[in-house]
């Protein structure tokens, strides 16, 4: 969870500070398999479970890079790095994204956040977060991603809607 008094308005006092460290999530098969079906990514060192056994220097299969970047959200969501007194959180991209280690199939990952910065920008806050996704039991991380977010207060929302309401 994020640290008490994180929130909209003070998200500046938590600059360099990590913010929160999600729960443990479970990467098993059938979500690498629904991943794989989405992204029409069927190569075999995520999908062939015997294959990957006898011919993977990992011995196993493994989730996609970018199954565990799409995870961001969920973590961020989970952990309140979104601080529950805004009206939206809009994806505005990323900077920086390394994976660094496989995540083998039936690993838990979890997820370190570091706030590094926030930049009032189109009448909301851009927050640049530095998440670092642990696999459990390993050294090394599966992957390190700067990710942005435009983050809106909740009078943001409101003013918005009386504009438009103004114009009708």
């Amino acid at each position: 969870m994020a640290p008490q008094g994180y929130g909209y308005q003070t998200l500046e006092q938590f600059v360099g500070q990590e913010i929160a460290l999600s729960d443990w999530l479970t990467i098993d098969q059938e979500q690498i398999n629904r991943f794989a079906d989405s992204t029409r990514d069927h190569q075999w060192i995520h999908v062939d479970v015997e294959r990957a056994k006898r011919e993977s220097p990992w011995g196993s299969t493994v989730a996609h890079g970018f199954l565990t970047l799409s995870l961001l959200p969920h973590f961020h969501f989970q952990t309140g790095v979104n601080p529950a007194d805004i009206s939206q959180a809009v994806n505005y991209g990323l900077d920086k994204v390394r994976f660094i280690a496989p995540v083998k199939a039936g690993k838990r990952i979890r997820n370190r956040v570091v706030l590094l910065s926030v930049e009032d920008k189109a009448g909301g806050r851009i927050v640049k977060t530095q998440n670092t996704v642990e696999i459990e039991g390993e050294d090394k991380p599966a992957m390190v991603a700067e990710l942005l977010a435009l983050l809106f207060g909740a009078s943001a929302v409101t003013k918005t809607t009386a504009k438009a309401d103004e114009k009708r």
